[in-house]
């Protein structure tokens, strides 16, 4: 049974909590974007460099969750950096993956004209190159940012102060399983994640309007 009552209660505080749930997933994504964005670019440009880096990035994804937030409370305390590190830690295997693979998948030909066209090495990176990567960059966002928001609600084990929306999970299991507590933590993650995926998509259908008219043509 649901008490509406204790609910209709707590509204601001279940706000704060989506709020700061938001705030905690968008910080480790756009933190975790920034350092994916340097090691793709160098790991395209320095093949050599790729297998180390990615090695890297699926070690650290591989690490739970629980023990390298207990492992990091003794460095940083019960702070927001302890939260963010892991958060971040666990975007870089699928983002370096995805931007890879999207400049990997520009067409050879393609390089060549803008090469012919007297483009330099920048310049083609980001007139040409990056522009017809941003399908697999933007899907590797998604994804990204969808795991993250799950991830936010374990930091309601390191502290009240910074749990998001898992906060509400955690202390209504220690009230004895009260159920209107934890679906009030559950649920709004559960539709921030799913507003998060939707938004992104629509972010890739806007941004690369090609690839629909591709879709078209391939249309028998």
């Amino acid at each position: 049974m649901i008490d509406w009552t204790w609910l209709g209660g707590h509204l601001d505080a279940i706000a704060f909590r989506t709020w700061q749930h938001v705030y905690l997933a968008g910080l480790g994504v756009a933190i975790g974007f920034a350092i994916s964005f340097v090691l793709a670019l160098v790991a395209a440009r320095y093949r050599i460099l790729y297998p180390p880096i990615s090695a890297l990035a699926g070690f650290l994804f591989t690490i739970p969750s629980l023990a390298l937030f207990a492992a990091l409370i003794s460095i940083t305390g019960f702070s927001v950096v302890t939260a963010e590190v892991p958060l971040v830690m666990y975007t870089l295997v699928i983002l370096i993956r995805n931007i890879v693979a999207g400049l990997d998948g520009v067409p050879t030909d393609v390089v060549e004209a803008a090469d012919g066209m007297g483009h330099s090495r920048r310049q083609r990176l980001w007139r040409v190159e990056l522009p017809l990567a941003l399908p697999l960059i933007v899907a590797g966002l998604r994804l990204a940012t969808v795991s993250t928001i799950g991830l936010v609600t374990i930091t309601g084990t390191i502290s009240d102060a910074f749990g998001g929306l898992g906060y509400f999970i955690l202390d209504g299991y220690h009230r004895g399983n009260f159920l209107t507590e934890m679906y009030a933590g559950a649920v709004p993650s559960i539709l921030l994640a799913l507003g998060a995926d939707f938004l992104f998509v629509r972010l890739q259908r806007r941004i690369t309007p090609w690839t629909r008219a591709r879709a078209i043509e391939a249309t028998p």
